[in-house]
């Protein structure tokens, strides 16, 4: 009995990259990609870091230490968008009740990038899940951004 194997190649012009690969296996890195090609604005938000930092492109606009959520009430990762703006919010939850929460800007659900002028803890994830920004920092970057500016939050 004779068992013959036939390996199988696609021509080099038809191969796949290695990094498209990786790209389209991380929708996260996929999309800082194509909005560092864009002349877009964005935010991206790195929970390792604790870091926000606005571009427009692949050119930095600011970048500003930002506090997101703790272990227990964790900032999702993904790609959003602003979906509202609210100069002045209100946020409840089950331990936690603030007014006046200024220069919100929502992204998903409850989460939210805005000021937070009830802690000076910045550069350590202290939240229920939003990206607090000290408050001059948030009306910068509130006057900056538009509903539907496209936010990266990465660890």
């Amino acid at each position: 009995m004779m068992i013959s194997f036939s390996v199988f190649a696609a021509p080099a012009s038809t191969q796949i990259p290695p990094t498209a690969i990786a790209q389209a296996t991380n929708p996260i890195k996929s999309a800082m990609t194509k909005l560092k090609k864009s002349n877009q604005r964005w935010i991206e938000i790195d929970l390792t870091r604790q870091r926000l930092i606005a571009w427009q492109g692949k050119t930095p606009f600011s970048a500003v230490i930002v506090s997101t959520g703790k272990a227990a009430t964790p900032t999702l990762t993904g790609v959003f968008q602003i979906q509202s703006k609210l100069q002045i919010a209100r946020m409840q939850g089950d331990d936690y009740d603030i007014s006046d929460v200024p220069f919100t800007m929502y992204y998903s659900g409850g989460y939210a990038i805005h000021g937070a002028y009830w802690h000076h803890s910045f550069g350590t994830p202290v939240s229920h899940g939003c990206v607090n920004v000290a408050v001059d920092h948030a009306e910068r970057l509130f006057d900056w951004a538009s509903v539907g500016t496209p936010i990266v939050v990465h660890n």
